[in-house]
């Protein structure tokens, strides 16, 4: 899929790239759900499709925070509140700690409403909003929404894909 360049670009690329991630994560087993059988996102690591699942909702969750803060007039953190971005191991690890006491079926609504609550966040901005300045560093709005919404939902699909290959 192409980079979105345009609000209704990125509607389509995010909730396109969600269903098709939300149909593979149907066929997860949920009683296999915590079983660590793919690649953690820290070198060295494993994780299981919860912890996936847990990492995606912590990254769309901040995307709603970055924007939240700039609304109320509050300084940026970059990439979440006590990370920097070399840290991204690390950051990873805390969003799997924080869906650990989650069951499947609880991550899965907490990323749906995620998913719903940034779709709301993109509707209600223009393209020049979106795609006319840049929003940090060199990047526009629409294009960390997207680094951190679709393309992550596009990668994690072809992790479960291949997990749940590898299990048959």
């Amino acid at each position: 899929m192409a980079v979105p360049a345009s609000r209704a670009e990125l509607l389509v690329a995010i909730t396109t790239s969600f269903e098709k991630l939300s149909r593979d994560l149907d066929l997860v087993p949920p009683e296999r759900a915590r079983e660590p059988g793919m690649p953690g996102h820290a070198a060295g690591t494993a994780m299981s499709a919860c912890d996936l699942v847990a990492y995606l909702v912590g990254w769309v969750e901040q995307v709603l925070v970055w924007h939240d803060r700039r609304r109320r007039g509050l300084a940026d953190e970059f990439p979440a509140h006590g990370y920097q971005w070399n840290q991204l191991g690390e950051l990873a690890q805390h969003f799997y700690a924080q869906g650990a006491g989650l069951s499947w079926c609880e991550l899965r609504q907490r990323l749906a409403a995620a998913n719903t609550n940034v779709l709301a966040l993109v509707d209600g901005l223009s393209d020049e909003e979106l795609y006319g300045t840049s929003w940090y560093r060199a990047w526009t709005a629409g294009r960390m929404i997207s680094l951190n919404t679709s393309s992550p939902y596009a990668n994690a699909r072809s992790r479960v894909r291949r997990w749940l290959r590898e299990q048959q």
